[in-house]
């Protein structure tokens, strides 16, 4: 990628903060209208778990296909497609007549969307060089995750009122359109120096474990262990798989020499609990705010404030201190918020006051918004500039993952708990397990926010990045680029 001006390096960031808005943007507003949609629909706890999950867990399949395809073909190639497919996705879902078509355009959405943050900030990666620059243009890329969660409540709580939840999908339509002609006009096109090989029987392995890993826990409650149990067999024989296939090629869909890194790794982990713990909480909140309390879609969105703001005031924070003094401060605030936030809800029943819920509220944001900009730069710094779309893309694909199962293990223990009963009635005490879980994901955050910054972790990353390069070498030298 040629060399940038200032002002077009900051151009290219607003472009590809964009497109993480409108994703980032769909699931905030998808939770405010999710009571509208099960009212409409006819929809049980399972379906709605499957209008968010069908999503995630497409983007996760695929995020580490759309990175080092993009790498190869050209990122901005593949960042224009996702723009139209993700777009073409949002106004097919804006007009499903039944749960079961959603669902399936909630797929198509995803397909596109696999294509537009993992490789957004891959290009973000190249366009900022200097270490300092990149950790506060990824400051800023993670503040829009608190604008989508400030707007997105209140603007989807406006519109379902107003004009209903399938135009909740229209947000997308004019933003995808602007940032494809942005992207066209002023991204230039970047790929890495080597382009990496397919592989098409190590990406079917990760569709069958997260699908099935999916499905077993989301319909265990309702079709019993027994019906998810082949299904749970078939995630653990791909996981075993891919432990086993992967590192015997040398261009794999994921390079576990990546894991070498202990940086990598917690950052990988800690995105998975984060985004738990994120999923998680959206989803208990929503069907709180709305089927317990009876609020409206607009009064509930303007209950979320009290995190989204902390989330949107926090991330340039950390980003920012990430680049004086390193990723260690952000990760050990957000644990420990994360965690004290879990443990209100589910030791002291913050729901049943308001003043203890909006502290857990707060708390939950100011954990979220140090979280998400240390996981992208931990998992991008130290690795050489041609594996940034795969370095990225495995890390995209740990927050989609997380989000996945946090709304899949969660809503499968609210169900549980639930039964047959109403959800007014035994709410509270049903939602507890979940809280505790959450508490324990931000708790994750918090340990593993310890260990993997230190120095002895750094010197791991060292390492990893020296076996890497000196592999990228001997490959372009004709040699074997395995590593013993």
């Amino acid at each position: 990628m040629p060399e940038l001006s200032h002002r077009r390096r900051m151009l290219v960031l607003a472009i590809c903060c964009m497109s993480l808005l409108i994703v980032s943007l769909d699931n905030t507003v998808l939770n405010v209208a999710l009571p509208s949609m099960q009212k409409e629909l006819h929809a049980s706890t399972a379906g709605l778990q499957w209008t968010i999950d069908a999503y995630t867990l497409v983007l996760a399949s695929l995020l580490m296909l759309a990175g080092s395809t993009a790498d190869r073909i050209g990122r901005k190639r593949v960042f224009m497609t996702g723009l139209v497919v993700f777009t073409l996705g949002s106004a097919l879902c804006s007009v499903a007549p039944d749960l079961e078509t959603l669902v399936a355009f909630r797929m198509v959405q995803a397909v596109g969307g696999s294509m537009l943050n993992p490789v957004a900030m891959s290009i973000i990666t190249n366009t900022f060089t200097d270490p300092r620059e990149r950790a506060r243009a990824i400051g800023a890329w993670g503040a829009v995750v608190g604008i989508s969660m400030a707007a997105g409540p209140l603007v989807g709580g406006l519109l379902v009122e107003s004009v209903g939840w399938r135009s909740i999908f229209w947000l997308n339509l004019p933003v995808g359109l602007a940032a494809l002609l942005l992207t066209l006009r002023y991204v230039p096109e970047s790929r890495a120096p080597k382009a990496r090989r397919p592989d098409p029987l190590g990406q079917v392995m990760v569709i069958a474990l997260f699908g099935c890993l999916t499905y077993a826990i989301i319909e265990a409650p309702n079709a019993g262990f027994t019906a998810v149990l082949p299904f749970a067999v078939v995630a653990v024989a791909a996981l075993a798989g891919l432990l086993w296939y992967e590192p015997r090629r040398d261009e794999p869909l994921i390079d576990l020499r990546f894991f070498r890194s202990a940086p990598f790794s917690g950052a990988t982990v800690i995105a998975v609990s984060s985004f738990a713990a994120l999923g998680g909480f959206l989803f208990l909140s929503t069907l709180y705010l709305q089927n317990v309390r009876g609020l409206d879609a607009l009064h509930a969105g303007l209950w979320m404030l009290p995190m989204a703001v902390p989330t949107f005031l926090c991330a340039p924070l950390s980003g920012r201190l990430i680049g004086s003094v390193g990723p260690r401060v952000p990760l050990l605030i957000a644990g420990v918020a994360m965690t004290a936030s879990g443990v209100l809800f589910a030791g002291f029943e913050a729901e049943t006051s308001n003043v203890t819920m909006f502290i857990g509220y707060v708390l939950f944001g100011v954990g979220f918004g140090f979280v998400n900009a240390p996981i992208t730069n931990t998992a991008v710094s130290g690795m050489p500039r041609s594996q940034a779309g795969v370095a990225a893309a495995v890390a995209s694909t740990s927050r989609q993952l997380g989000q996945t199962l946090g709304v899949a293990v969660v809503g499968a223990v609210l169900a549980t708990g639930v039964g047959s009963s109403s959800y007014r009635e035994v709410f509270v005490s049903a939602a507890r397990p979940g809280w505790w879980i959450l508490a324990g994901c931000g708790l994750v955050v918090l340990v593993l926010g310890a260990v993997t910054s230190g120095a002895w972790a750094r010197r791991t990353a060292e390492r990893t990045a020296e076996r890497l390069e000196s592999a990228e070498v001997r490959e372009a030298a004709g040699v074997s680029a395995s590593v013993p």
